[in-house]
């Protein structure tokens, strides 16, 4: 028997779109570049960016199970005290990343 040979196993998943508003002492802590390290352990696509306001908004694409797991990661990482508040949002990806940054 030969490995290798036959129709290849594809599996389908709808991405999702997760946007995520942190309130808090979320500037000027390293906020978005510890998002940016952890990003790297997880199968998602997207930004995170300081806005005027003082929040940080977090925009991430993938299957629903990793982007949960993501957020998850997020509030465990040693961001989580400095977080006091977080709205999330999920909608249709749009699949417009094709990975992930840190915007000004």
């Amino acid at each position: 028997m030969l490995l290798g040979k036959g129709p290849k196993l594809r599996v389908w998943f709808t991405a999702l779109r997760l946007t995520v508003f942190y309130s808090g002492r979320v500037q000027g802590v390293g906020f978005r570049y510890t998002v940016k390290r952890l990003v790297c352990g997880f199968e998602v696509c997207g930004f995170v960016q300081n806005l005027p306001d003082g929040r940080v908004k977090l925009v991430v694409e993938g299957d629903e199970e990793e982007l949960k797991a993501f957020l998850v990661t997020v509030r465990e990482s040693g961001l989580g005290p400095v977080i006091r508040d977080e709205e999330s949002f999920w909608s249709e990806a749009t699949n417009e990343f094709r990975g992930f940054d840190i915007l000004r």
